[in-house]
Order: structure tokens, then sequence, then C-alpha cells
């Protein structure tokens, strides 16, 4: 081979070496730096065996409580129609087309559609039960439910209550197994618990949000609800109405109800119904299509401390009678206006809300134990509940006094102008119309000096003279603008 030869040889052998690295190089590293590590070769973090362990088997609670109770959650489906009347157009579109088509009084039906989310909590034969809220279900024209495996059925409404929010529609599924869900204890819910909302948030059904219970005993006065809800960070957006709360062993500890939030949307302050303060109602919807209360007769507020101490109650935890029906279970039995109740049936009364959560739960018929706080002594009352009538119960006639006494102290003085030292008294504000405060000719602001010619000095002297039983008729003098009179005598 000659010189010649032996130079185009070498030549062709490094362009070829050359060649084939580079392929090499393009072939295992297209597109990337030399640098690349690939997740089949390294693990993605180090995590010690004994912590990976334990998120593992957090995690395989988290899928095994979803797995086992989202078939039991459905998203209900509804239509309600409604009516709505169209104002007259008035001059001159009635002069062109007529007073039938531009006139005033025209009505027109349309419907609404929603969504929201229940539960099945009970079976019986081929009927299914979901539990739901009113305010998803209880003006529906037409209502369906859709499982999690996307089966709908056309459902039908058992019943409503507007006090608690809750609902009961059922459906009919011949030949099926579908799972009920497991209802808990919530009196045992503690915050810190983890816990799950599952529903149909957003029209997205069948989802499942975590997080903890944030705290339990949340008043529902602000959105008119008497119950005492579970407040949770889990997830609830619209349309989670009426799903599940659920708790770390697969059990139904609450139904998801509304959210406080400035956006619309969830900013982790969910709440829910307790379940046991529903599994009543759920066999009351299926006996009687309707909730059932029990009913004592009195209207109970909250009170400040500075009232409980011109009360003479000092700082004592309960619920303030602040007006009772005349007539009434707990008349009868003694229980007067300005009692301080502190215990029903042996234990102690922490809230308004418990206790009208309570005296609602007791069987109508039954005698409960009351224990009142009256002149600084403890008063104890049995009471026969009666059934609560809420025709009975919006009947202001009844109420007794028809308004709440305030007291007269050097704040209540400045408002009302009063520059009378000597003036002694009770203020009287809320007069009810219809009452018996309104047929006596009261109003908002007057100072009640005396009941039945003797003198009020105090909050407590005012509510200790208003005895339904040792009185046959009670009249006021009543200071206003400089002047005393005494009303009209109302006999009992």
């Amino acid at each position: 081979m000659n010189r010649r030869t032996r130079y185009l040889a070498g030549v062709v052998s490094a362009a070829l070496l050359s060649f084939l690295l580079f392929s090499f190089s393009c072939s295992s590293s297209e597109g990337k730096s030399a640098n690349t590590a690939f997740a089949d070769t390294a693990p993605a973090v180090a995590i010690a065996k004994d912590s990976l362990a334990v998120a593992e088997a957090m995690q395989n609670v988290f899928r095994s409580v979803s797995s086992g109770v989202l078939p039991s959650i459905v998203e209900i489906d509804v239509i309600e129609k409604r009516t709505v009347t169209t104002p007259s157009m008035g001059w001159p579109f009635n002069f062109f087309f007529g007073e039938e088509g531009m006139g005033e009084g025209q009505t027109r039906e349309y419907e609404q559609s929603g969504l929201g989310s229940g539960v099945i909590v009970r079976k019986s034969g081929d009927t299914y039960y979901a539990l739901t809220n009113n305010h998803v279900a209880g003006s529906a024209n037409e209502i369906s439910v859709r499982l999690s495996d996307d089966r709908t059925f056309e459902a039908t409404l058992v019943g409503k209550d507007e006090r608690m929010d809750i609902a009961l529609v059922s459906f009919e599924a011949k030949n099926e197994d579908i799972p009920v869900a497991v209802l808990g204890d919530s009196d045992t819910v503690q915050p810190g618990d983890i816990c799950f909302a599952m529903g149909t948030p957003l029209g997205y059904y069948s989802s499942v949000t975590q997080g903890i219970v944030s705290a339990t005993g949340r008043s529902g006065n602000g959105i008119g609800n008497i119950s005492d809800f579970i407040q949770t960070d889990a997830a609830i957006n619209q349309g989670n109405s009426g799903g599940a709360l659920v708790n770390i062993y697969g059990e139904v500890i609450g139904i998801n109800t509304w959210i406080a939030s400035q956006s619309g949307g969830s900013q982790g302050l969910g709440f829910a119904i307790p379940i046991n303060n529903v599994k009543k109602a759920i066999d009351s919807f299926i006996q009687t299509g309707k909730v059932t209360y029990g009913w004592m007769g009195v209207s109970l507020v909250d009170i400040t401390n500075e009232y409980k101490e011109a009360l003479g109650v000092g700082r004592r935890v309960g619920a303030f009678a602040s007006q009772i029906f005349i007539g009434s279970p707990a008349q009868k039995a003694g229980m007067q206006a300005g009692d301080f109740v502190i215990k029903l049936n042996g234990h102690d009364v922490r809230s308004v809300d418990q206790l009208v959560r309570e005296v609602g739960d007791l069987t109508v018929g039954e005698t409960a134990e009351f224990v009142v706080l009256r002149d600084g002594r403890d008063v104890t009352l049995n009471v026969k509940i009666e059934n609560r009538n809420e025709e009975l119960v919006a009947d202001n006639s009844k109420l007794w006094p028809g308004f709440i006494a305030a007291p007269l102290n050097e704040a209540t003085r400045k408002q009302l102008e009063l520059e009378d030292e000597k003036v002694a008294g009770v203020v009287v504000t809320n007069v009810q119309p219809k009452s018996p405060a309104a047929a006596m000719r009261l109003q908002n602001g007057d100072v009640i000096t005396a009941v039945n010619g003797k003198a009020v000095a105090s909050l407590e002297d005012f509510y200790g003279l208003l005895d339904l039983t040792g009185n046959k008729e009670i009249w006021f003098d009543v200071y206003n603008q400089g002047h005393t009179i005494s009303t009209g005598r109302y006999k009992l």
C-alpha cells in the first residue's frame, strides 16, 4: 500500500469514528445535557424506609376510606319550577300592543335546575334512602340521584325540615346491592381529628377532600339553623351541600351544609351538621314524613355578662328565658319570664342553641326536669313537653310580657337623654307586635318604674314582680319624656 492509499484509509477511518461517536452522543442524550439523571436509575428523593412506611400506611388508609365510602355518596340533581310575574310595560306599549299582551300581572313558569350531594343512610327492601340538605332538595319538583358508578335513578322527596336544613329522598333499585353508609358518633369528634369531605363540588361528582376538624359546637344562628356545627378545613364548595363528612374509620360524622367565604369558594371554613343531630330525624321522615319537635313555650336568648350581673346570676352559664307563652307547658309548670335556665334533666346548659336542640329532641308527653336561677336561688321545675306547633309559636298575643327589659345604666340614660337621676327602673326594648306589651301601648325606650304599684329598682326586681301565678292582672307605671303614666291592666 503506497503513502497516498494509507493516507486516504486513515482519513476514512477517522471520519467513520467521528460519525459513530456523534451518532452515539445524539441517540443517548438528544435534547438533554450530558448531566441528565433518569428516574429509573436513581430514587427521586432519599426517604428513610421507616418514614416512608408511615406515609404509605396513611395513604392506604385514605384510599380505603375513599373506596369504601364513595359508593354510598350520591349526586342529587333537582329541577324546581318557579313562577314569576312580568311587570306591566305601561304607556305607550299597552296602546300599541293591547292590554292582553303587555298588561299587568302577566305570569310565566320556568324551570331552574341545580345539584347537590347526598349520602345513602338506609335500605328497606328495594328502597334506598339518601340524606341531604333541605336547601338542596326541599323545594324540588323533580329529583334524581347519580351513583359513583354513573348509574342514575329517579327519586322522591320523603320529608324535609327547615330548622335543621335536612331532607330525605328515596329511590327504588331492584336486585341491586348499593352500599349504605355507616353512621358514626359525632359526640366523640374533637378538634384535630382527620376527616374527609365527600360529594359533588362544582359538579365534579365523587370528589374527596381531606383535612381536619377545626372546631366543634359552632353556632348556626347566622343562617337560621339550630345545629351546633362541626367546622373543618377540608375543602367544601358549592355542590358539596348534603354530602358526607367522614372520619378515618369510614363513618359519617356530619352532613356538609355551608361555608364561610368572601369569594364564594372554599377558604378552609366549612361546616357540617353533626350526624347525631339527625339520626332521630331519619326515622321520623320515614315514619311520618316530617320531624316532630318537643316544645316548652319559652323564648330563649343569650345575654351579656353585664346583663347577667344586673339579673343577679353573676357569671353563671345557661340560657335566659326572656319571655314565656301564656298557657304553655313551661308556664303551667311555674317557669317565669326572667328565669335563667342552668340544667335540663341533670346536666348543665351551656348555651341557648344547645338547650333549644335538646328541648326539640324531647319526646312529646315526656316530663323534663329544669333547674332555673330565680331571686338568687335554684328552683326545680317539672315540665311536661308538648308538640311544637308553628302557628302557636308565631302567635305573639300569647307571648308574655312581649318585650325584653334592659337595665337602666349610665349608657342607657345618656342614649334616652334621661336627666332626672331619681328615675329608676328598666327600659323597654324589642316590643313584639300584637303582644301584651303592644296591647298595653308600651314603646321601645319607655322606662318602667313600677309593677302593680311596686317600685322597680333593678332588672332583678322587675322580673321578680312578673309572677303569672300570683297575679290575676298586671299593669306598669311608665316614665316617658318627664311624665309618669299607668298602663291599662292586662288580665291573665
